[in-house]
């Protein structure tokens, strides 16, 4: 499975740019989408999903053309957004069973049966008579997972789903997500470099409507190799080593001090030490490369 986006371009009334030329290429297995608020991603899932039309450029699935045949693409999508609505006081199961007619899917049985493979796997079979309106914040979104699965759908586009969620929560979630990944095509839209470290096997940043980088998140480390740099320094020095060096993050210490990270392809000076890049340094040297 394939997803194939040409020459994207979206401008939006007042003048923004939400996607400038975009090309990407998306296969099988989760494809994390990384960049900042305001970067373009909520953009570019809602004209995959067929919900807006862009001013110009192609989109390609499974050998469905997206733009002119949304009708056929959605019959194979599963679409999560940021949020997704007020549900009634239904309970999840009864909510699932009006979702799978909505669906088409007309017989009791088959729906009987896939209602609860839908909520086995997002770990909510137990909770299936609990008024949806009643579910925590990850429990919504492992029950909008359930609902999108019904009619299995080849490609998945989840939006910001993490944002909001505590720990415990975002790791459940993300348990589901990982689990689905085998065998879809998902697309995982996200802000929080740790998401796409712990569930991708391969992403792409995103920055004013542009893709900066894209491959593995593994090839995207190893090509900053040698080039990370670590200092501790007094945190009222840090404006100093902003303005001498390529500062690409800083994080404080219980003792006043800052830990800074620097990107340079040589030792920035005999002070520094040097460091095994990780996914978020890749992110901030991205980042402040297109800035």
């Amino acid at each position: 499975m394939k997803l194939s986006i040409q020459n994207l371009t979206k401008i939006y009334k007042n003048g923004t740019k939400a996607l400038d030329n975009l090309n990407l290429e998306i296969g099988s297995g989760m494809f994390g989408l990384l960049g900042p608020n305001g970067a373009g991603k909520s953009s570019l899932m809602r004209t995959i999903a067929t919900l807006q039309k862009p001013d110009s450029g192609t989109i390609t699935f499974e050998g469905i053309d997206v733009l002119n045949n949304s009708t056929a693409l959605r019959k194979v999508l599963g679409y999560l957004p940021q949020e997704f609505g007020v549900y009634p006081n239904m309970s999840a199961e009864d909510l699932l069973q009006y979702f799978a007619r909505l669906k088409g899917i007309s017989s009791s049985s088959e729906r009987k049966d896939l209602i609860k493979k839908v909520l086995e796997v997002t770990n909510l079979y137990d909770q299936r008579g609990k008024a949806v309106s009643g579910y925590s914040g990850g429990m919504k979104q492992r029950f909008g997972i359930a609902q999108l699965l019904l009619n299995d759908p080849k490609l998945i586009i989840v939006d910001e789903p993490t944002a909001g969620l505590d720990p415990a929560e975002r790791h459940r979630f993300l348990n589901v997500l990982r689990e689905i990944g085998t065998n879809h095509t998902v697309i995982f839209s996200t802000h929080i470099v740790d998401d796409v470290k712990d569930l991708c096997n391969e992403m792409a940043i995103l920055n004013g409507g542009k893709i900066l980088l894209q491959g593995t998140p593994e090839q995207a480390e190893s090509q900053l190799n040698g080039q990370i740099w670590t200092k501790m320094i007094p945190r009222d020095h840090l404006e100093k080593y902003e303005h001498d060096f390529n500062v690409i993050s800083s994080k404080y210490n219980q003792d006043n001090t800052l830990n800074i990270k620097v990107h340079s392809v040589t030792a920035p000076d005999e002070t520094f030490i040097n460091a095994d890049p990780q996914l978020e340094d890749v992110y901030f040297v991205a980042l402040k490369s297109d800035s």
